[in-house]
């Protein structure tokens, strides 16, 4: 357990669980209150492999998720994600300078490394895909984004990823192009209350290299001894 004066990580074979000591706003593509929420936890939980591109989702992901947070009893709103990497997958990276921390969580896997513009696995535009995230990044900050620099961080830390993979050599076994990603990955940044507002996080900034740099070093760290 990690404990500081704005937020506890948890890490338990089945799960990591950030819990903030005051509730921060998120911006997620978590399946379990993803988008824009103000939360008080965000929980990555560790399920069953089952991709093969054929199997059906067994339980509905959402309410797995809920269900499984009221056994954890976490209270507020909890953004919930889900991976079949092993827990052992997890790093957690941190960069701070001019008062300003930046904490990134990973926990990541490749089984399903794909190259954005591959052929999609499944044929039609709505389907029940399982949503279990392979690479899920949580990114922590005290600094105050505004929104647009909450957009920009995502952006990035995808950019960042990217740069990961292409320095591990992950290949997409679809197309044989270095991978810039899983086809399952999930991604949520959570805002701080500093004095100052980020108001860009960009390449040129500090900020973003920073995060940019921060990513990178997690995601190595955590695929390093499996590719």
């Amino acid at each position: 357990m990690i404990q500081n004066n704005r937020f506890e990580l948890k890490q338990t074979p089945e799960h990591i669980c950030v819990a903030f000591n005051t509730e921060r706003p998120v911006l997620s593509s978590a399946v379990f209150n993803g988008g824009a929420c103000t939360a008080s936890n965000i929980l990555i939980m560790q399920v069953a492999e089952n991709f093969d591109g054929t199997k059906q989702i067994v339980e509905n992901p959402e309410n797995t998720l809920a269900e499984y947070c009221r056994q954890l009893q976490l209270s507020g709103t909890t953004v919930g994600m889900m991976t079949s990497a092993s827990m052992d997958s997890f790093r957690l990276a941190s960069r701070s300078s001019q008062g300003v921390a930046i904490s990134v969580l990973v926990t990541a896997g490749i089984s399903n490394a794909r190259c954005a513009g591959d052929r999609a696995d499944w044929r039609t535009i709505q389907t029940d895909a399982n949503p279990a995230g392979t690479i899920n990044i949580v990114i922590l900050t005290n600094a105050m984004m505004s929104q647009a620099a909450m957009v920009e961080s995502v952006m990035l830390a995808t950019e960042a990823k990217t740069v990961a993979m292409r320095k591990l050599g992950v290949k997409s076994p679809v197309s044989e192009a270095i991978a810039t990603g899983t086809g399952t990955d999930a991604i949520a940044v959570a805002n701080g209350f500093g004095s100052e507002t980020i108001r860009f996080c960009g390449k040129h900034v500090l900020f973003g290299e920073m995060l940019a740099s921060v990513v990178i070093e997690a995601i190595t760290e955590s695929l390093n001894d499996r590719v």
